[in-house]
């Protein structure tokens, strides 16, 4: 299964919809004049879908290269990272959900506990890499309270 955003979405059906006229690949320029988004948007949502194998891009010519039928249309980019998480992350992220519960923060030294001597039994190294990893991936962020360091969902 394939994991897109609402707006991959929209921009792959409208590849589909312009495919009929233009049998060689429908035209950048074409496409940027029928979507009312960014420029900046566009490329990097149509390098996201060729990325995924969907589409291909040629010449400022883009073609459908496969129609899945099982395409999983998410709302937010953030969902499509949940979605793509390797097992560490994922079983990491889950913990920390848990940990923060309501509020949606929890101490960095009760998260790096957990993930040091709890279930997953890390190691520092790897601790550290999964933290940066899910704070890249934009799904944990590092905030500084009063009382100490957190992270928040």
């Amino acid at each position: 299964m394939i994991t897109i955003t609402k707006k991959e979405n929209l921009i792959l059906n409208q590849i589909k919809y312009l495919k009929a006229e233009y049998s060689d690949g429908v035209p950048y320029n074409i496409l940027k004049l029928n979507l009312d988004i960014s420029e900046t948007d566009l490329k990097d949502i149509l390098n996201n879908l060729e990325n995924k194998g969907l589409i291909s891009k040629i010449d400022n010519y883009i073609k459908i290269q496969r129609v899945e039928n099982e395409i999983n249309v998410v709302k937010s980019r953030k969902e499509v990272i949940k979605e793509d998480l390797n097992q560490s992350e994922g079983k990491a992220f889950k913990i920390i959900q848990s940990l923060a519960g309501d509020k949606g923060i929890v101490s960095r030294h009760i998260l790096e506990g957990n993930l040091l001597y709890g279930d997953l039994k890390l190691s520092n190294l790897q601790m550290y890499h999964l933290v940066i990893g899910l704070e890249n991936k934009g799904l944990i962020k590092k905030i500084q309270l009063n009382d100490g360091e957190y992270y928040s969902l």
